[in-house]
């Protein structure tokens, strides 16, 4: 395993592998996170995976920067390891308003909303790191052939369940925020809820699968999260 470490600020340390978006680089980065997480460090307050990276930051007060910098060059870590991933079906409504970009991703791809359905669909995805929003999954790779960029001018505010397109990747909006993806369906599912022992649905590592659901299961689905009596283990494959 190779990689680059170098203080970031007087309390971060940045862990930099090869730059590129790569499953076997993310699993670097998952095993680095895992063995810190073992070690319990006095003084270190939280790690934070990236695509290609891991930021450690740590209480200056508790841990010299020095210090810490010499424990984690000389860190045994096993890339080989991984924390254990579940693989999550998650349904998505494509039609009507939930889909607001799809004419335009439509334009761009070439590709009738048949087909940019059937090819969100077929894959299964690698969340590569949870940001921007709590619970906002980073998905993919997506084929080459759905990949579009984001929208010239960001919304000032995207509903909660989208599912949107940048890129390489794919992701589903945990909240109602502002943003620029490409919102091509919205599911029900909730990504995010800090009363849950774990708030986010998805961790690092986790997959996902997409498939379609009509306006009328949605609502279904809807209704019984509202009501509690949706299970969450039905999301799981295994």
């Amino acid at each position: 395993m190779t990689f680059e470490i170098s203080p970031y600020g007087a309390n971060h340390i940045l862990i930099q592998f090869e730059q590129i978006v790569d499953l076997s680089v993310n699993a670097q980065v998952h095993a680095m996170k895992i063995a810190l997480d073992q070690s319990a460090w006095k003084g270190v307050v939280q790690v934070i995976p990236a695509y290609c990276s891991v930021m450690v930051e740590f209480d200056p007060k508790m841990v010299k920067q020095a210090d810490l910098l010499r424990k984690i060059q000389k860190l045994s870590v096993d890339p080989e390891e991984e924390e254990q991933s579940l693989l999550y079906r998650i349904p998505v409504c494509y039609d009507g308003d939930f889909a607001m970009d799809m004419e335009e991703v439509n334009h761009i791809t070439s590709l009738s909303k048949e087909d940019i359905i059937a090819q969100h669909c077929q894959s299964i995805y690698h969340t590569f790191m949870i940001g921007f929003l709590p619970g906002f999954p980073y998905l993919g790779k997506l084929e080459e052939s759905l990949q579009v960029p984001r929208r010239s001018k960001a919304r000032t505010m995207v509903p909660r369940g989208s599912v949107g397109l940048a890129g390489s990747q794919t992701g589903v909006y945990p909240s109602d925020a502002p943003g620029g993806w490409q919102i091509i369906g919205r599911t029900p599912i909730p990504m995010f809820d800090r009363h849950w022992d774990k708030p986010a649905l998805l961790g690092e590592g986790d997959r996902v699968q997409f498939f379609s659901i009509n306006s009328h299961d949605f609502h279904l689905i809807e209704k019984d999260i509202a009501s509690g009596q949706f299970n969450y283990k039905s999301l799981h494959v295994w």
